[in-house]
């Protein structure tokens, strides 16, 4: 997680306008780097071929200073005043707890302690410091003063947790529900309204006094705590922009501006920190005396709970609301507003209407299928039906994909498509064919895709497949020909391991510092956006697991290729494809005349982490075994059992991959990929597969092996253009099986995978595939697209001829070679 999401997240609702602006900082910096520092030149460039960075960086920075320092002044100021008014405010409330808690008759005593071994017990009872995911643990305000650390008390999967509906107070003290009222939204403790509420009840003007002083001050308690965190939040951030600007800038602001200008801030002085600890302890004195505690550990306890249920449910409904958000911002099929008139907006069709109308066209389709007789057995007639209804569903998406696929098994045992593998081929009841279509929908291919699954979250979450791709882009150099096509080998390398539905989203995330730094009107923005979208593409042919039209074919193909087999063929053609690929993007976009040289990638060195390291382990043993599966067979039978092994692994230890990674999975993915596997054996089951394999064949009969392979190719890059990837592959697949186990010279499986790869290599429009769909949508700080349909039309399509060349000439002597 961001630190800016990180703030979102751990941020005390109310006070949220009151912390450092570190989105408006960052940006202000990216301006400064592009108006500034770009303009003057890179770190370490000089004339001469001489380099003297300090002399080269020495006006830039001072410039840079003049523009970031106010800002981080004036962030620094409003944290300070807010944090001052809050303090005297709040310790002013609870002077007066302190006040009244002598009028309690008959209270115990209980023993006090100093605040360092106060606050070193309160942290002995709790769990692990709660960390923003994806940064080091929260940052101490002061180093020397560690021995407070209430956040300790919170465990770090806390937003996991159960989220109680309401407040329940029973759990600490009995008959007191109903009775009291939180007042965690806001400062001010309202007194008047408890005291009119209490006043009514028959309990004694003591025990009205002492309930009344438990809840103030269980909620003074909690608002210091808030008012701790949000000095340490104020601080991390004040770190972390500080060093962000150090790395763009060369310079060394970090050190100076924390130790001279933060640190005498009163919010993060020590002596604030101080009072803070001594009316914290007070507060959790009175509680234990109001609440009549035996002893001041079980005082903390219930204030632990209380702060523990406090966070547990503000976190969450921050997280659900920028959840929300994110889901808003990626809606599809979302009406704009109508600007024209009432009269015109009561005639325009809704979305909702014009999937209805989808959704009734096909039905009849449906209805001619089923009643024009084309073949001659019932079943076959049926199933031809089906597919021609499932199919137009999909490729009109009258119904979102996912949905359309589990209609599969339903249609099919409804209508009685499936006949018995005997030679009598009897029409199978309703109990044994969906036993039969339940039984091939969850095979191994569906557990290979939930292991990709688990190796793609894992390399993403700990940040492995971003540290990777930095490295080599940081190596790239500032010539716009060889960053290029080093994020085009980068896009295609992160497509084969975390998928060409991760991929393009990871890269483009590392290309924004040199789109941020071009000049207004370059080319290379657009050829930079459009590569690495087509270089996803290619990557979803390079291994079994980076797209599901992979794992389709593999499901088809008898026997189905080792991951030796696969790499010898797919990893010359995505080679070739992105070096094609890169010679036709600079010829259409020459982005060397508008952009000479661009912002150099930066490459932080990291230490690996115990669990990146673990992650990588299991990654390495996961796709050794996958390769070695064949000489393995009589261990773990098939890549399906070998998937067992990373997610096990992997989601064995919660601090790896948890609960959230797991439900995270493209569900829909694999739904579809199950609904495409029923649809295939029903397809097979009922005879279809074979009559139309048998009409296919002979129209290609007498054509040789490569000229099939040509039509077939060109067929599924058709299709494929117009739908996804992956329907298309569903429905063409099996016929391209069928037929080439036909063929007078068998070449079932060279057909096949043939076909799967052309089917990542359709990417001629913006539709055609999820990073043509990304890329398109990607736009600028000032809101523009990157890329409009005319750069798919220049480049997309010329692209998808290019891969079609390469599969069916260099993809086809390779497959010919190793037997397929």
């Amino acid at each position: 997680m961001k630190f800016s999401s990180a703030l979102q997240f751990n941020a005390v609702p109310d006070w949220a306008q009151y912390y450092i602006d570190y989105s408006g900082l960052k940006k202000k910096l990216y301006v400064i780097e592009r108006d500034i520092v770009s303009q003057n030149g890179q770190p370490g460039e000089s004339t001469g071929g001489a380099t003297d960075e300090s002399h080269t960086l020495l006006e830039p920075q001072n410039q840079a200073y003049a523009a970031f320092v106010p800002l981080l002044d004036a962030e620094l100021a409003k944290v300070d005043r807010f944090y001052e008014r809050k303090e005297a405010e709040l310790f002013a409330q609870a002077d007066m707890v302190e006040r009244d808690i002598d009028k309690l008759q008959g209270i115990p005593t209980l023993q006090r302690r100093s605040s360092a071994t106060f606050f070193q017990k309160l942290s002995d009872m709790g769990d692990s410091a709660p960390r923003i995911e994806g940064t080091s643990s929260a940052q101490p305000v002061h180093p020397r003063n560690q021995s407070l650390d209430i956040d300790s008390t919170i465990p770090h999967d806390v937003t996991n947790a159960y989220i109680p509906h309401e407040h329940d107070e029973s759990t600490y003290a009995p008959s007191l529900a109903g009775v009291e009222e939180g007042v965690r939204g806001s400062s001010h403790i309202s007194r008047t309204s408890m005291s009119d509420r209490v006043h009514r009840t028959s309990f004694s003007e003591n025990e009205v006094l002492r309930r009344e002083l438990r809840i103030r001050s269980r909620d003074l308690f909690i608002l210091l705590h808030d008012l701790r965190s949000y000095a340490q939040l104020n601080y991390t951030g004040f770190s972390k922009i500080t060093k962000k600007f150090d790395k763009v800038t060369s310079s060394a602001l970090r050190s100076t501006y924390m130790t001279e200008t933060v640190h005498a801030a009163s919010a993060f002085g020590e002596a604030a920190q101080n009072r803070l600890r001594k009316h914290m302890e007070a507060m959790a004195y009175a509680y234990g005396l109001a609440a009549q505690c035996t002893s001041l550990d079980d005082a903390l306890r219930e204030l632990k709970q209380c702060l523990r249920e406090e966070v547990v449910w503000e976190r969450n409904t921050v997280w659900r609301d920028m959840i929300a958000s994110e889901r808003m911002v990626d809606a599809v099929g979302v009406q704009s507003p109508d600007l024209q008139g009432g009269l015109q907006k009561s005639r325009r069709i809704t979305n909702t209407q014009r999937q209805m109308l989808r959704l009734s066209l096909c039905t009849v389709v449906f209805g001619v299928a089923w009643a024009v007789p084309l073949f001659s057995g019932v079943e076959q007639q049926r199933c031809w039906a089906m597919l021609v209804y499932v199919s137009l569903l999909w490729a009109t998406e009258a119904l979102p994909l996912h949905v359309t696929a589990l209609l599969v098994p339903l249609l099919t045992v409804m209508l009685g498509v499936m006949r018995s593998p005997a030679k009598s081929h009897q029409s199978l009841g309703a109990s044994d064919a969906s036993k039969a279509v339940f039984s091939a929908m969850f095979s191994s291919v569906i557990m290979l895709l939930l292991g990709g699954f688990a190796l793609a979250a894992a390399l993403s979450k700990h940040d492995i497949a971003r540290m990777l791709a930095s490295w080599v882009l940081s190596r790239a150099g500032s010539n716009p020909r060889t960053v290029l096509l080093a994020n085009m080998l980068v896009a295609t390398f992160a497509s084969m391991w975390i998928s060409n539905v991760a991929a393009p989203v990871l890269c483009f995330s590392l290309i924004k510092p040199i789109l941020r730094t071009l000049p207004p009107g370059s080319t290379f923005a657009p050829c930079l956006v459009i590569g690495i979208a087509l270089a996803s593409n290619v990557g979803g042919m390079a291994s079994p697991i980076s797209s599901p039209q992979n794992i389709i074919a593999i499901n088809t193909m008898h026997p189905a290729p080792s991951w030796f087999q696969w790499f010898a063929v797919s990893i010359p053609v995505c080679i070739m494809c992105d070096v094609c690929i890169w010679l036709l993007l600079l010829f259409v976009y020459q982005p060397n005349k508008s952009t000479p040289a661009i912002h150099q990638t930066r490459f932080t060195s990291e230490r690996l982490s115990r669990r990146q390291i673990y992650v990588c382990i299991v990654t390495v043993v996961t796709i050794l075994l996958w390769c070695f599966e064949s000489q393995l067979a009589f261990v773990f039978g098939d890549m399906g059992i070998v998937a067992v092994i990373p997610l096990v692994l992997l989601f064995g230890f919660p601090t790896v991959l948890g609960k959230e990674d797991f439900n995270n999975f493209l569900w829909t993915v694999v739904m579809l990929a199950m609904g495409g596997i029923a649809l295939g054996r029903a397809v097979e089951s009922s005879g279809l597969l074979h009559e139309l394999a048998g009409r296919i064949e002979n129209i290609v009969d007498g054509m040789p092996v490569f000229s099939v392979l040509c039509v077939f190719c060109a067929l599924i890059l058709v299709v494929c253009t117009f739908i996804s990837h992956t329907v298309g592959s569903l429905i063409i697949l099996p016929i391209v099986s069928e037929v080439g186990a036909r063929l007078p010279e068998p070449h079932s499986r060279l057909l096949v995978m043939g076909a799967a790869l052309m089917a990542s290599g359709a990417m001629g429009l913006p539709v055609s595939g999820f990073p043509n769909m990304n890329a398109i949508m990607l736009e600028d700080t000032l809101g523009n697209p990157y890329l409009s349909t005319m750069d798919f039309f220049k480049a997309g399509i010329p692209a998808s001829f290019v891969a079609y060349a390469v599969v069916v000439s260099i993809g086809f002597v390779i497959m010919s070679l190793l037997g397929f």
